[in-house]
């Protein structure tokens, strides 16, 4: 009998589970498991969807604890549809241990999400964010008191080539058809069509038009300039410190004067709910939530109107909303209640303190946009229906603020910003080093640390060294030079 060649092992044919090599879990992800762990997270999300489950019957579903794990994946991953998530699911260790699923069992797949979706109802979502809210009031990272809101396009998982009209169901080729005949032209052309089509003054109208794919979709002008199927989600935003504290979504045609109130009282429901609960949690501890609620409110120009300020005064809310460039000057006979109430709103956003408002409030509101909708992957939804859209943006905006805890914590919000991070110190450090083995000397600036130790946070400045230990004559450049703020020698 001849022997194997080259001293080749014989693999076992069967292997115990618990002797298979376990590779170490994501730090990021095990970080944010210990943090929702000792919150109690599945023991909540399961009393929360109790009364969706039952104890016998149908095939085994979909645990909730994992399902909302599996909609926080989409964000930290940056997966903007269902499918995505599953895919990523099924192809990470890590992710399979962030979740609980076990190497011998089954990833879910896309349509087990969407139908666990489907099935708990939105209000059960909406509990699940009001809960992740309740672990930033712990932190101090939730103060209520300073609320800025603004608006943004989502766009809809609907074709602008298939809207009808809403009162004949007409598509827009048949209409313009039935233009070409009306005008003379018996057998229009392609050309003719697009030439009619150009000489209408407005030519689609949410009034005239929708979508058979998404009703509550509507007709907008994205970020971009192009004209989409849309839906609009507002953000309240605390001022203090960047978390999302309320978040609606509503139809894209509606002006920002229209849909400020809803936000606003969401906003408020959710700061009243934080004080209650901390109320009855630690009655005797130091409130870390405005007791008073929502006093100041900072806008665009977009969502000032005498109407809206004035009702700001009613709700007794200082507004900072800036105005468009009037046109001439205005009339306010018989308006005198809104006249003080414009002007006083006026002089609020004119003083210094108005001003560093606007300017954070462009810093935390677009920031807030910036990671859910860009790098979250929610710019462009995958779902239909404005409560279907909404119970996915919930928990991905309550990801958002669960980063604001890990940055707390880690000094990185996402996955991919950990490894950024780590990597900038790795280049620092190499940079430092070979810096330091080119020949020279630091020399330290006042009021600076001279410790490696501070090399990544301190401005140094490097200095060349001829040989002998004499200092450098004026002709001669320094071989590289530290900058402030960073360890880069160049």
């Amino acid at each position: 009998m001849s022997k194997r060649s080259g001293g080749e092992k014989q693999e076992d044919i069967w292997i115990a589970h618990t002797e298979l090599a376990v590779a170490p879990g994501h730090p990021f992800y095990k970080r944010l498991n210990e943090l929702l762990e000792g919150a109690g997270f599945d023991e909540m999300v399961e009393g929360l969807c109790a009364r969706f489950y039952h104890a016998r019957l149908g095939r085994p579903s979909l645990r909730p604890g994992i399902y909302f794990r599996a909609l926080l994946i989409g964000y930290f991953e940056g997966i903007d549809s269902e499918r995505g998530i599953a895919w990523r699911v099924a192809d990470s260790l890590a992710l399979r241990r962030f979740l609980g699923i076990g190497l011998d069992e089954q990833t879910p797949d896309h349509s087990t999400i969407s139908r666990t979706r489907r099935l708990i109802d939105i209000d059960r979502h909406r509990e699940v964010f009001s809960w992740v809210l309740g672990l930033l009031a712990e932190r101090g990272l939730l103060k209520g008191q300073r609320m800025g809101i603004d608006a943004t396009t989502l766009e809809a998982n609907a074709a602008m080539r298939s809207i009808v009209r809403r009162d004949s169901g007409e598509t827009y080729d048949e209409f313009l058809c039935g233009l070409a005949k009306a005008s003379g032209i018996d057998t229009p052309t392609r050309e003719d069509l697009v030439r009619l089509d150009r000489k209408r003054e407005k030519r689609t109208s949410n009034k005239e038009w929708k979508s058979p794919a998404d009703g509550d979709a509507r007709i907008a002008k994205m970020k971009d300039g192009r004209t989409h199927l849309a839906h609009k989600a507002e953000h309240a935003v605390d001022m203090d410190t960047g978390a999302i504290v309320a978040v609606t979504l509503q139809a894209a045609d509606q002006g920002d004067t229209t849909t400020l109130d809803e936000t606003l009282c969401e906003a408020g429901e959710q700061v009243a709910e934080q004080i209650r609960r901390q109320a009855e949690s630690r009655p005797q501890d130091k409130p870390k939530v405005h007791l008073q609620g929502i006093e100041e409110l900072v806008t665009d120009k977009g969502y000032h109107s005498s109407a809206v300020v004035q009702r700001m005064k009613s709700y007794e809310v200082r507004s900072y909303i800036p105005e468009k460039k009037p046109k001439g000057r205005r009339d306010w006979q018989g308006q005198r209640a809104e006249q003080q109430a414009v002007y006083a709103n006026r002089r609020r956003v004119r003083g210094e303190y108005g001003k560093s408002l606007l300017r954070r409030r462009g810093e935390l509101i677009e920031r807030s946009f910036a990671h859910c909708y860009e790098t979250g992957g929610m710019r462009r939804c995958h779902l239909r229906g404005r409560e279907n859209i909404l119970k996915r943006q919930l928990v991905h905006v309550g990801a958002f603020n669960l980063s604001l805890i890990l940055r707390k914590l880690l000094g990185a919000g996402t996955p991919r910003e950990l490894k950024n991070r780590a990597g900038q110190v790795f280049s620092r450090l190499l940079r430092s080093l070979s810096c330091w083995m080119a020949g020279g000397f630091f020399t330290r600036q006042p009021n600076r640390p001279t410790s490696l130790a501070g090399l990544c946070t301190t401005s140094f400045t490097f200095c060349s060294m001829p040989a002998g230990g004499q200092s450098s004559s004026a002709k001669e450049e320094p071989r590289g030079i530290w900058y402030e703020g960073s360890a880069g020698c160049f």
